[in-house]
Order: structure tokens, then C-alpha cells, then sequence
């Protein structure tokens, strides 16, 4: 029994396939060598890697061997060339990104730094403040909540679909703080660099759209005399 899996390739396999994703239909049991041989079939230029990668199925690493592994209709499973090797230029360095979410105070100036690269001209950036009023009512603070480690596998994510989306994309920085968080301070700031502006302003407005729809950070919002309700995103997939 066969079924749909998405490929993911990274680095110098995406740069031998020429491609950051796709599906194949591959079987439901399955060794790690077979997979490895059905991707070589669609792109043979991937055969002169074959010693210095391994996969990731759901997010865990598996050598290329004969033990078998079961397959679930829409699971993902990673090309992994080696993270770290030879002395490269800036230009074919490995592109980063960077989460953070934290109680401190969040720096604009320090996440921009971490996404800046020589090869890059434009740097875009989000940054959310807390103002001071809403719907007529004196906002006197936030207050913000997470469920931290799915919140970072959950921006994980949107940054692996910025990459599919913009491949010209260079580092990703996204900061988002908890707790209290007073008028005019900054909530979350995001920072995408590439080669030219067009890119990096889409994905930075990806970026922030779907962290508001599926990332477990809660809002509340604090007005006068203490009252205060919980903020509700409009975006937000499950409460539509």
C-alpha cells in the first residue's frame, strides 16, 4: 500500500533536485535506502551525496539503512546534508533562522543584526507594539502567554514554508516576548534579509499573518480600572 509523502530538500540537495519540496507516492513500509532510492530516481544529480546524508522522517533523523520504517499519508521527510563542513563563501553559507521567545525586552536593533549578509540588499522587518487605546477603551498594557515549545516548532514551520515560498530568502529572525509588555514596547519583532526588497517585505508580512493564525501565544489586554478581556485573532484557523 502506497501513499503521499512531502520531500523537503535543504542546501546542497535542494541546490542538486533544483527544488525546496515536493510529493511522491512512496510505500507505506518502507526502508530508509528505499526512500533514498526513489528520490535518486527523480533526481539522479543526488547520487553523488549519497554518502554524506541522511533523512529526517517526522522531524527525527534515520540513516540510510534496510530497518523499516511505516509512512503516514502527509508526513515529511528531510534530505540532511551535513549542517556543518568545508570553508564556503558567504554566498553558499547556510541561511539561519532565529527564535526566540522569551520575558525580555525585545531590540530592533539586535534582530536586525541577525539577519544581516553581505550578499543581501534588503532587509525587512516587523515590529508590534502595544498602543494605547482600542475600540475606544484606554489600553493601559498587554499581557502575553505561551505554550513556548510548541510556539517554537509552530514558527519553525512558517519559516520551512518562507523558504518554499521565497528560496532567495537569506536569515529569518523571529522574536516574540511574554509577560507584561507596557504601552509603546515591542511585542514581536521580525527580520527577513534577501537579495532584493521584494522578497524579504513578502515574507516578513507571511510571516507575522500566520504566526496571528496558528502560533499558542495568548493576548490579553488590560484597560482601565483593571478590566480586561483576551483578544481573540481574527485570523486565528479554529476560531473562524
Amino acid at each position: 500500500m502506497n501513499c503521499e509523502v512531502t520531500v523537503l530538500y535543504f542546501a546542497k540537495s535542494a541546490e542538486l533536485a533544483g527544488i525546496r519540496s515536493e510529493t511522491l507516492c512512496l510505500p507505506q513500509q518502507v526502508s530508509s535506502s528505499q526512500i533514498w532510492e526513489g528520490i535518486v530516481n527523480q533526481h539522479p544529480s543526488l547520487a553523488v551525496i549519497q554518502d554524506h546524508v541522511v533523512l529526517a522522517v517526522r522531524q527525527e533523523y534515520v540513516p540510510l539503512g534496510d530497518q523499516l520504517l511505516l509512512l503516514q499519508p502527509g508526513d515529511e521527510v528531510a534530505v540532511i546534508p551535513p549542517i556543518s563542513g568545508e570553508i564556503m563563501n558567504e554566498n553558499e553559507r547556510e541561511v539561519r533562522d532565529v527564535i526566540k521567545v522569551c520575558h525580555e525586552n525585545l531590540s530592533v536593533d539586535e534582530v536586525s543584526q541577525l539577519v544581516i549578509s553581505p550578499c543581501c540588499g534588503a532587509v525587512s522587518m516587523f515590529v508590534g507594539t502595544t498602543r494605547d487605546s482600542f475600540d475606544g477603551k484606554r489600553v493601559t498594557r498587554l499581557e502575553y502567554e505561551a505554550y513556548v515549545p510548541m510556539a517554537e516548532t509552530e514558527i519553525k514551520k512558517i519559516c520551512c514554508i518562507m523558504r518554499q515560498k521565497w528560496p532567495s530568502v537569506k536569515h529569518i529572525a523571529v522574536h516574540h516576548r511574554l509577560g507584561l509588555v507596557p504601552v509603546t514596547e515591542a511585542s514581536v519583532i521580525i527580520a527577513v534579509s534577501s537579495p532584493h526588497r521584494r522578497e524579504s517585505l513578502e515574507a516578513v508580512q507571511y510571516c507575522i499573518d500566520t504566526l496571528k493564525a496558528t502560533v499558542p501565544i495568548w493576548k490579553k489586554e488590560f484597560y482601565d480600572e483593571e478590566k480586561y478581556s483576551w483578544k481573540e485573532n481574527k485570523e486565528c484557523f479554529w476560531a473562524q
